[in-house]
């Protein structure tokens, strides 16, 4: 059932405009062409990624994880697949001053039990040295395996931020695929959920019309007080963004028995 206003044209103030039902379905059904040539072209950027070459790797090249040292051939479980994602770090930190990006992509890969059943297993990669790295994972309640790949070499270690993809044949280790930035937003659902909402994800770069609600406002000691929150951003207890002394990695904070943090201790902030 649906409300018609007696004036189709009232508008709501940073709302989308009021219309009736089918004038509604119009409009949805002109964006679905649109939608519908969206997935196709991922389709096909998606066979294009599964024609790249490949490159060899030494499978034998040891990360550490809560075992110690182990062949990077092990994070394969035996299956034929690895996506990893590699967490950035900061050497010293405390828990709370880790990366909100990579935060906010760990937490919404806790559970790989979809890509296991597919023959692809996973697990998240560190610069971190491993006592630092074991007590912030239990820190935020992670649940995958991690492992830190100090001072291992590009691809595997080096550059953080990325998910990226390896293939298996016997003992034999192949890089298939790596991206970064945006790319890595497939790994975060609450990304594409937010795209399809009326207000967006709420973030200043977002192509909103005119008299839109603007961003919330978190105040950043780097970027100064008023500025505008981003993906990776934090909150305090009560879910508020914020940059403050009293802000972590907001998955944390909705943990059951989540150890109370009062100081951030160390602001971390790059782009």
């Amino acid at each position: 059932m649906t409300t018609t206003p007696d004036d189709p044209t009232t508008a709501l103030p940073g709302r989308p405009p009021v219309v009736d039902l089918a004038t509604w379905q119009t409009a949805r059904d002109e964006l679905l062409v649109r939608e519908k040539a969206h997935t196709r072209e991922g389709d096909a950027l998606a066979a294009a990624r599964r024609r790249l070459p490949m490159v060899e790797l030494d499978g034998t090249v040891a990360v550490v994880g809560p075992d110690g040292p182990v062949p990077f051939l092990n994070l394969f479980q035996g299956r034929d697949e690895l996506v990893v994602y590699q967490h950035m770090w900061y050497d010293g930190a405390p828990h709370q001053g880790q990366c909100e990006g990579c935060t906010t992509t760990a937490w919404h890969l806790r559970d790989a039990v979809y890509l296991n059943a597919r023959g692809v297993s996973f697990a998240i990669l560190t610069t971190g040295r491993w006592d630092e790295v074991a007590s912030y994972v239990a820190f935020m309640g992670y649940t995958q395996p991690w492992y830190s790949v100090r001072d291992v070499e590009a691809p595997i270690g080096g550059e953080m931020g990325h998910i990226v993809c390896f293939l298996r044949d016997g003992d034999r280790v192949f890089l298939t695929y790596s991206t970064t930035g945006r790319g890595n937003e497939p790994a975060n659902g609450s990304l594409a959920l937010l795209d399809m909402t009326p207000y967006g994800r709420r973030e200043a770069w977002e192509d909103n019309p005119e008299g839109w609600p603007e961003a919330p406002q978190a105040g950043s000691p780097v970027g100064g007080h008023g500025s505008p929150i981003c993906w990776y951003w934090r909150s305090d207890a009560d879910g508020v963004a914020s940059w403050g002394p009293t802000s972590r990695p907001v998955p944390q904070w909705t943990r059951p028995g989540a150890t109370p943090v009062d100081t951030l201790g160390r602001y971390s902030h790059h782009h």
